[in-house]
This record gives C-alpha cells, structure tokens and sequence, in this order.
C-alpha cells in the first residue's frame, strides 16, 4: 500500500548492531541462528546489503514486512486504511535488531530474535542491551493512567523494564482446548495475539475493562478461568 513510511526510534544503535553482524560469516550465523545453510547465506546477505538511511526505495514499513503467525492473526493486509492512523499511534512491535518500531516505520529485511545470544559492547545479551531505551521510550509515550497490553513473547518482552515501567500491563494468555484439556498452544497464541491486537485498533479500544471484549476465531474470555487480573485468560 502507498503509506508515508516514517523514520526509526534507534537508527544510531540498529546500525551499531549491523556493523556487528555484517562481521559474521555464514557459518557463524547458522551457528548463531541455529540456521540451515541456505538461510544463513540469505540473512548474511541481508546484514552485508543493509544500507542507511532508510528510505522509500531500500526499505518499506515495518509491518508490511513481518510475516510471522502473530502478523498473520493480524492480517495489516486486509485492515481498513482508515485504521492505520491508530495503528501507528498505539501499537509498538519490540525487535531484536531495532529495538522499537512503530508500524510504519521504515526497516530493511532481517533476522534478529531477541533472545539470540548475541551482546552488544558492555551488554551481554539483546535484552540487556534495549531494556533502558526501549522502557524509557514507553515510559515517554505514555500517561500514568494508560495501560500497556502486552501481547509479545516473554523472549521480546524481556527488553521492557516493568519495574521502571510504572502503567498498568495486562497480558492476554489465549487456551485451546485439545484432549479434554485447556492448554496453550504456541501456533494458535500467536496468531490469537495478533487477532487482539487488529481487535484493539478497530474497535478503538480504550479501556483495560474493554480489551475483555475480544471475541474473534472462536476465542472468549472466561472469568472462571482468570485467577489473575492482569493475566486475562481467554479460551476456545
């Protein structure tokens, strides 16, 4: 889609985190990665081809990019344009090589998890590496009164400081039922998590009260089943 892409958060430390990467062969990228080959020399090419700035013709935004389950629930493709405006302004997508990304903000094609055991200077690991950025930025864009909903990994949300983090964090857990019993299963919490977060722009949510709500592919939250507030457990 035709969309004003806009600039990153941390451009200084993502090209900080290049020049560490593009020092890596191949083989210690597979090793790293706990890649085939093949998929090594793709994201070896990817770090040595990474150029910036970033602009319109050598980069798109970032959530056009992301194909993961968590953005298949989310399904940007066949969100309305008229929601992009909210997207940009609510969601943030945590990331193992820029940090912090808004939705449209511009990015190039890369492989990064956040939990690879990778440091940068000083910091032993990703993590420990955006944890003060990352919580100061959320600390900035958001009031005291607003609450955060969580709907990352616990790998992804290691980089936000929740103790320097002072705002009200709900995080969903979503359960299928599978022999009889209620369990979560990856796959479906994934793409369940990207289904509430299209839920949360769409219907404007504003509320912790409201995010209860959400009902889509079959999941519902169940009271009996939420032993803790801020870990609401919806079920299908």
């Amino acid at each position: 889609p035709n969309v004003e892409g806009t600039p990153l958060l941390f451009p200084e430390e993502t090209v900080r985190i290049n020049k560490l990467l593009k020092k890596k062969s191949v083989r210690s990228l597979s090793k790293l990665m706990h890649l085939s080959e093949a998929l090594a020399a793709l994201n070896y090419e990817r770090n040595q081809n990474f150029s910036f700035p970033f602009n319109s013709e050598n980069a798109r935004p970032a959530v056009f990019y992301f194909d993961g389950d968590v953005y298949q629930g989310l399904d940007v493709a066949t969100l309305e344009p008229k929601h992009y405006p909210l997207l940009q302004q609510n969601v943030r997508i945590l990331s193992g090589l820029y940090g912090l990304l808004r939705p449209m903000d511009l990015i190039q094609a890369y492989r990064l998890e956040m939990g690879t055991s990778m440091g940068v200077g000083v910091k032993k690991n990703l993590p420990t590496f955006w944890k003060p950025k990352v919580t100061t930025h959320l600390l900035n864009e958001t009031q005291e009164e607003e609450c955060i909903i969580n709907l990352a990994s616990a790998e992804y949300f290691a980089a936000v400081d929740v103790k320097a983090l002072p705002r009200t964090i709900i995080h969903p857990q979503f359960k299928d039922y599978k022999n009889g019993n209620l369990k979560t299963i990856s796959f479906f919490a994934k793409r369940a998590r990207g289904m509430m977060a299209r839920y949360l722009v769409e219907s404007k949510v504003e509320t912790a009260d409201a995010v209860l709500g959400f009902a889509m592919d079959g999941y519902a939250f169940s009271e009996s089943h939420t032993n803790d507030p801020s870990k609401p457990v919806f079920i299908r």
